[in-house]
């Protein structure tokens, strides 16, 4: 297939609780190009109305560990201490890719590197808070968490931000409605370049 018809890869990565997944589901539904997300798969059960192939690939332990020992990950890792593991299956990533389509991967920065090692004109978005501060209420707002989890996902967050100069693009999450727009208008420039 020629690489005028194949379609491109977008890494988006972020802290926990900037919203990434709502950012997400916004830029699939509203920016005009061939965009997919890529689902993750991942060792935790699934939370009350997700669904296995849409929300995650819902694995077994055993069975996410035998896919890794046979390559099938793009990037995995072990999140926040939990025991539950998640991971890109490179399958996903070609069939999207393959077909034409723009495939978006929102993962954690460690995963990103992975990634970029083995699809290196990847298009790479850092999505930050407007503040630490800010980061902090949406994670006390959510209400799902307890101290010691918003304290490491803020040291996490902490840590994260510190690596967002290596990603092309940044976009502030303090307007959604902004940052989808800035970040569909991102795509789209590069979809009209060949250089990405």
């Amino acid at each position: 297939m020629s690489e005028a018809a194949r379609g491109k890869l977008v890494v988006m990565s972020g802290p926990s609780g900037v919203g990434k997944t709502t950012v997400l589901r916004r830029l699939l539904a509203e920016c005009p190009l061939p965009l997919r997300a890529s689902v993750s798969a991942t060792t935790r059960p699934p939370r009350p109305g997700e669904v296995d192939g849409v929300d995650y690939h819902f694995l077994s332990e055993e069975e996410f560990h035998r896919r890794r020992q046979r390559g099938e990950f793009l990037e995995c890792y072990e999140v926040y201490g939990s025991g539950w593991w998640y991971g890109t299956l490179k399958g996903e990533v070609a069939s999207g890719l393959e077909s034409g389509q723009w495939v978006v991967l929102g993962i954690d920065v460690h995963g990103a590197f992975s990634v970029v090692d083995q699809y290196p004109d990847a298009i790479t978005i850092f999505l930050r808070p407007s503040s630490l501060e800010e980061l902090e209420r949406r994670l006390r707002g959510r209400g799902t968490e307890d101290e010691e989890s918003i304290q490491r996902r803020l040291q996490q967050a902490s840590n994260e931000m510190a690596l967002a100069d290596w990603y092309r693009h940044q976009v502030i999450n303090d307007d959604l409605d902004r940052a989808v727009r800035e970040i569909c208008q991102i795509l789209m420039h590069m979809g009209e370049s060949r250089d990405v």
